[in-house]
């Protein structure tokens, strides 16, 4: 397929690498020179600086791998030439422009797949068949937990000028790190109300360093969810009490524990033999390969999106006023 990726940041350039992996070498890139990464990788690839110039190549599919704020600003024309998406996360900044985005895709008939790839996570996977299983009876409580130094990023620029923090890109903590709002709706379901509180005081940036989230799922059990740019070495754990027993995972070991006070026991899941982060991205694009040529429907929907950018929304509401927000 003709793929056209919008965007040659650090997430651009692993999906081009990953499509290459996979045999898709039919590449464009609409880009604005702006990133400040090595170009020789690209040097035998179409660059197009204009999108409708871009359009004109007639791709099958899009990845929108450009700011979060500027999103839309590709997606739309795209999903209306009728191509296929693969959105990264937050599919925006704000809910403007959104309705327009799913007439433009009923209209081209392109398919939609938004970039939450903790969806192929393994262990995440397992989690869900244990779940499922009720291995631990009924789930009464979810904690999340993800810090990570915001500056050790991206070694190759200075962080204060990246997307991340940068409120005018959409940046931020609760936006950049929202993964979480997606596998916990997920694994949980829905969330029927939060409580947050946010904090720029660690990195002194314009946006939100910092935010404690508490949830309540439509099912019954509560949340708790700490996201942070600080954390030196970085944390990304995953915490579910039942009735029954708890579940831990750990995104640095990559394993999944499962204890059931029932059998007392342990029972633990390790991924395959080289298992590594960027097997998640080569997942997501190998469905997202399937989803474009109709063999699968999306994993991941722009319904999904939304509902994960609802709860971003929300917490940002939550911090600035105070307020219990319910949906």
């Amino acid at each position: 397929m003709k793929t056209l990726i919008a965007g040659f940041g650090s997430i651009g350039r692993r999906h081009l690498n990953n499509l290459r992996a996979l045999g898709e070498n039919d590449l464009i890139l609409y880009r604005t020179h702006h990133s400040t990464l090595s170009e020789d990788e690209i040097k035998e690839i179409p660059v197009e600086t204009d999108l409708n110039a871009a359009l004109a190549h007639k791709p099958d599919a899009v990845i929108i791998a450009n700011p979060t704020a500027l999103h839309l600003d590709v997606a739309i024309p795209c999903a209306e030439a009728g191509c296929s998406i693969l959105m990264e996360k937050p599919i925006s900044h704000s809910m403007a422009r959104l309705e327009e985005l799913q007439q433009a895709l009923q209209k081209g008939g392109g398919q939609f797949l938004t970039g939450f790839q903790f969806r192929f996570h393994p262990a995440l996977r397992q989690i869900k068949r244990w779940l499922s299983a009720e291995k631990i009876g009924t789930v009464t409580s979810v904690k999340s937990h993800w810090g990570e130094y915001l500056p050790n990023w991206h070694p190759w620029e200075d962080y204060r000028n990246s997307y991340s923090a940068r409120p005018d890109l959409g940046g931020g903590v609760v936006n950049t790190l929202s993964h979480p709002f997606d596998y916990l709706r997920w694994l949980m379901g829905d969330v029927s109300s939060l409580f947050a509180i946010t904090s720029s005081k660690g990195l002194n940036l314009a946006v939100e360093d910092t935010a404690d989230i508490l949830l309540h799922f439509t099912s019954g059990p509560c949340g708790n969810l700490h996201l942070d740019y600080l954390q030196r070495p970085p944390q990304h754990t995953l915490e579910i009490i039942g009735t029954l027993g708890s579940i831990f995972w750990d995104n640095a070991t990559a394993r999944a524990r499962c204890y059931n006070s029932t059998h007392d026991v342990w029972e633990e899941y390790t991924p395959p033999a080289g298992f590594e982060r960027n097997q998640l991205f080569l997942e997501e694009m190998a469905h997202f390969i399937r989803v474009v040529t109709k063999k699968e429907t999306p994993l991941c929907t722009l319904e999904d999106g939304i509902a994960a950018l609802k709860i971003a929304l929300a917490v940002h509401r939550s911090a600035q006023e105070g307020c219990l927000v319910k949906f």
